[in-house]
Order: structure tokens, then C-alpha cells, then sequence
């Protein structure tokens, strides 16, 4: 199989007959702003680049670029998503914390504004990021918005002081089967350029070559390799492999998003964009047989 077309009938049988296990988790929305794109792209980027939810720490993704029309202050922004998956928001708070004080409040000119819809509540900044001015920072309205200044060596850096939280939907995924190294990054990048074009989503691993699992044999690492999934494993493991004829790459997509219908817009947007690329054979899911996950979200549903 090379090309794969997309009827009805071909597409439902290159869906292999899963879901995706996805949970509930807490997210923050929020905008950052830069006098320069290097800058706004570096704390953008910086911010959201290590996957951590599942070892315990926030993880993020940039859901969108802004215009400066399109932000509190006039400048050029970016929207970004920080996530975690467990209940438990002052820990939330601090995780989310170190990605603002480390990556954003360190960039020249920055500053972040709230961007939550509907929040269920309001996380206080100035515990954990307005007191990096060692009691010197002080509040100003401005931009329309009650921001903390934080007096720092290049004046200076400031954050809406009231920055809300929800609820969203985070660890939904879609993996497509290759049988080559160009597939994966050709139907990939596909993927994630349909992706980005639904809103209030974000791919906080990109295209991510490692799937997990929760049973692990040394569990101070945490979720350790999918072994039955991984091609180099399949002459060892014989029948308990389950690699599919021809695969050679398994390559994964996860997805978090504000809501399900958002989380699914994606999952079809990006299933749909890599199925024409040659040397996509398969496409399936990451799941736990239901036993962790909130939500199951079948593959083939998604087209009917």
C-alpha cells in the first residue's frame, strides 16, 4: 500500500477498530507579548518545550500566533495552553510558576495576560511569580487589565495578577503506522499544520516518537516504552508484538484541548491530513483498555 484514498470504505479500513483513552485535566490559557518576534517566539517556545504531565509537572503547547491588534497591549503575542493532570491546583500553580519565572519573566520585555474562557476559578499570581520582586513589585491598572509589576534588572516585567483555570480534556492521540523515515516526517508535519487550524487546541509533544505505557518495571522512571509497539522489539517479542506487517514507525500525536469537540475537530483534521502521504499504512490509538481515561474517543466514529 502506498497512497491511501480517502473513501469511505478505504478510509475505515485503514482506521484500525480503537480509541484514544483521553482524561480530564487543569489548564491555564494565556497570552505573552514581546517588543520583538525572536523574543515572543524564544518565551513562547521555551515555555512549552518539555512534555511533562506525565511525570508529575506542567507541560504546554502554543496554540496560536497573535497580531498586535489581536492582543491587551498592542504587541505581537502568542497564545498559550499549560497543562496538568492532576486534581490538584496549588501544585498546578507552582509547576505553572516556574514556566512563567524561567521562561517568559526572563525574556527582555515580556509580559502575560489571563486568555482562560469561562474559568472555573482564579489562581492569584502574586504568591508565586509577583514575589520574584522581593516585595518591591507592585500592582497598576493598565491594558485594561490588574497587572503586577515585577521590578527586574531590565524594567520591567509584568503579569495580569488574576489568571483563571478549567477544566479541558488533555492525552487524546492518534498514531499513524509508516513503513518509511520520510513518512513519518512528511505525514507528520501535514498533521500538525491541520492541527493548528482548529482553535483551542495545542500538540504538546508535536510529532512524538515514544510511546508509553503506565505498567513499568521501574517505577521511579514512571511511564516507560510501549514495548509491544516498538519495531525494533518485534523479532524478540514474536507473537506478543503488535507491530503490523510492513511497519517500521510508530509515531504518535497527542492532543489537548479546551473542550471534546475541539479535541476531536483535531484528531479528524490531523487523521485526515496524513493519509495521502506515501508510506502511511495504519492509522490507531494509544489506550489503557479504558481503565484510566475520562473519555474514549473512537477513531472510526470520528468519520461516520
Amino acid at each position: 500500500m502506498s497512497t491511501i484514498m480517502s473513501t469511505t470504505r478505504e478510509l475505515q479500513a485503514v482506521l484500525e477498530d480503537t480509541y484514544s483513552e483521553a482524561f480530564t485535566g487543569i489548564c491555564s490559557r494565556l497570552i505573552v507579548t514581546a517588543d520583538d518576534d525572536e523574543t515572543l517566539k524564544r518565551a513562547a517556545f521555551d515555555a512549552t518545550a518539555t512534555p511533562g504531565a506525565v511525570i508529575g509537572r506542567v507541560e504546554g503547547g502554543i496554540e496560536s500566533w497573535l497580531n498586535d491588534d489581536e492582543t491587551p497591549d498592542g504587541r505581537k503575542g502568542a497564545i498559550l495552553q499549560f497543562w496538568y493532570e492532576k486534581d490538584d491546583l496549588e501544585r498546578f500553580e507552582v509547576e505553572l510558576s516556574y514556566r512563567i519565572r524561567q521562561d517568559i519573566l526572563v525574556k527582555p520585555f515580556t509580559r502575560v495576560f489571563d486568555a482562560s474562557p469561562d474559568p472555573l476559578g482564579k489562581i492569584d499570581t502574586m504568591k508565586h511569580v509577583g514575589h520574584c520582586g522581593d516585595g518591591y513589585e507592585w500592582e497598576e491598572e493598565v491594558y485594561g487589565r490588574k497587572m503586577i509589576v515585577v521590578p527586574i534588572a531590565i524594567p520591567d516585567f509584568m503579569i495580569q495578577r488574576e489568571i483563571g483555570y478549567f477544566k479541558g480534556i488533555m492525552g487524546a492521540n492518534f498514531w499513524y503506522m509508516c513503513s518509511s523515515k520520510e513518512a513519518v516526517l512528511n505525514a507528520g508535519k501535514k498533521a500538525l499544520k491541520a492541527i493548528k487550524k482548529v482553535e483551542g487546541v495545542i500538540t504538546p509533544f508535536d510529532i512524538c516518537s515514544a510511546a508509553s505505557k503506565p505498567e513499568t518495571r521501574f517505577p521511579w522512571i514512571g511511564p516507560t516504552t510501549n514495548h509491544p509497539y516498538c519495531p525494533s522489539l518485534k523479532m524478540l517479542l514474536k507473537e506478543q508484538s503488535m507491530v503490523p506487517e510492513d511497519v517500521h514507525f510508530i509515531p504518535e500525536i497527542v492532543i489537548n484541548g479546551l473542550n471534546l469537540g475541539a479535541v476531536e475537530k483535531a484528531m479528524k483534521a490531523g487523521i485526515m491530513a496524513v493519509l495521502d502521504v506515501e508510506g502511511v499504512l495504519k492509522v490507531s490509538a494509544g489506550n489503557y483498555q479504558g481503565k484510566l481515561g475520562d473519555y474514549k474517543i473512537y477513531l472510526k466514529e470520528l468519520f461516520e
